[in-house]
């Protein structure tokens, strides 16, 4: 699993106990492959690397309805806007593509917008597509997580789950 090392400005970090010359590159995209996952915050691109493509996939959110409200309920409806370009080749997609798992280990399968743009079926190359998806879920913390073929996730985003 590839870590995001700081979202700080400087060049690069130090890590504590690695030996004098041994920095970790922050800003940087990450790449994340079938045996090597990026993970990062929300709203940060990976580029992602399968059999025989690449493409830049960035998640944001979740937004969730409500926020400021006197009452905040435990659990809220998410929705996450995912935007993919720069593929290299075609690549299919669908909503099972997607899951999100929260602090206590539970795992939410995506469902699509009702008034949004509906999931791709694919991405071709050199195309962008942006589409949302959404789950109903506890307020706290989660990570969204991209499997292009249901089994070998490339890339996952940290997120909040906040209704304050």
């Amino acid at each position: 699993m590839v870590l995001a090392a700081s979202a700080c400005s400087a060049p690069t970090r130090k890590v504590p106990g690695a030996t004098t010359g041994d920095r970790l590159p922050t800003d940087q995209v990450l790449t994340g492959t079938f045996t090597r996952p990026a993970l990062t915050v929300e709203g940060l691109p990976v580029k992602a690397v399968g059999p025989g493509w690449t493409a830049d996939i960035t998640v944001s959110g979740p937004t969730v309805p409500g926020e400021g409200l006197p009452y905040q309920a435990p659990s809220t409806t998410c929705t996450w806007t995912v935007t993919i370009s720069h593929a290299t080749a075609s690549i299919p997609l669908s909503l099972t593509d997607f899951n999100s798992i929260d602090h206590l280990g539970h795992i939410y399968a995506m469902a699509a917008v009702p008034s949004g743009p509906t999931v791709p079926t694919r991405v071709g190359p050199g195309q962008t597509v942006t589409f949302q998806i959404r789950a109903y879920e506890l307020v706290g913390e989660g990570v969204m997580r991209w499997a292009p073929d249901r089994q070998h996730i490339v890339g996952e985003w940290d997120f909040e789950v906040e209704n304050d």
